[in-house]
């Protein structure tokens, strides 16, 4: 199974606070970006649990520097997808739909915009929105996980 999940204010704060991981010293030098609090944890279990990880951004990152921020607190990511590669992946739709996670073979996408459930439901992907102030969002992956994707 493929999650994927969004950067900006969703796993990093941007408009939207929430509390962050804190770093130590090396990842305060490489990395410019702090994660939201509950990521490390909630990335290892879905490891675990044998997911793979991509992450699904509508910026230019550069995908080495988003393996590099995961990979400085120990988490590797399967894939990453930045907006350029949705564009270049989805051609003339790229523009149209902010994200498109059947394109990448994801079968639920993770991210803090209503307007992207919109999308799933226009399109048929499978979306889970986290509130900006809900402290427990670990729990509530997990818990929609497991109600949506049952273990056999």
């Amino acid at each position: 199974m493929i999650i994927s999940f969004d950067l900006d204010d969703t796993l990093i704060p941007g408009m939207k606070r929430f509390p962050v991981t804190p770093q130590h010293i090396l990842q305060r030098l490489i990395c410019r970006e702090k994660l939201r609090a509950g990521t490390i944890p909630l990335m290892k279990e879905l490891k675990k649990r044998q997911w793979e990880i991509y992450i699904y951004t509508t910026s230019y990152r550069k995908p080495r520097y988003i393996r590099q921020l995961f990979l400085s607190y120990g988490i590797g990511i399967n894939k990453i997808i930045n907006k350029a590669i949705h564009d270049k992946t989805l051609g003339t739709m790229g523009g149209n739909i902010s994200k498109y996670p059947p394109a990448f073979n994801i079968n639920i996408h993770v991210d803090d915009s209503p307007g992207v459930a919109m999308e799933g439901e226009r399109h048929d992907f499978k979306t889970l929105i986290i509130a900006e102030e809900d402290q427990d969002w670990t729990n509530t992956v997990l818990d929609h996980l497991n109600k949506t994707f049952p273990a056999k």
